[in-house]
């Protein structure tokens, strides 16, 4: 599972599909699309987060790449926060959406990938280790 011989192409097809990463303050589900898109859900499970959660929604989308064994998210928008307005009968005025998108610009979202394969995936930001699980989307249930 040692990402030193994966090339960054080889790191961004074996990210493909959805992941699944637990953090000490949110539980987090990012699917990574072929057409370098990802759609992300983030659920805080802290108290004292939840505000935040209130306030930016916690649905996010943007555009992904991996360069020199680093993954960078580019957030574009937001579609579940509360500073998208709609204003009844009129337009949607997306303040959240023009904010991560401006901000992505200047602060793109991280990641060292440590170690990778088809199931695991560890990558590293600037305060800790996180380890993400493939989920796998094509589960049959039994009754």
């Amino acid at each position: 599972m040692n990402n030193s011989k994966h090339s960054d192409i080889e790191i961004e097809i074996l990210l493909l599909g959805k992941w699944r990463f637990d953090t000490s303050s949110e539980k987090i589900t990012i699917e990574f699309k072929d057409d370098m898109t990802y759609e992300q859900t983030r659920v805080q499970i802290l108290l004292f987060s939840k505000p935040k959660e209130l306030i930016t929604g916690n649905k996010f989308n943007g555009v992904w790449y991996v360069s020199q064994k680093k993954l960078y998210l580019n957030l574009k928008n937001m579609p579940k926060s509360f500073l998208n307005l709609r204003i009844p009968l009129a337009f949607k005025i997306s303040i959240a959406d023009m904010v991560a998108t401006l901000g992505s610009v200047f602060m793109a979202e991280s990641y060292e990938v440590i170690r990778i394969n088809s199931s695991k995936f560890l990558i590293k930001d600037k305060e800790e280790s996180i380890i993400g699980t493939k989920i796998n989307n094509n589960r049959s249930f039994g009754l």
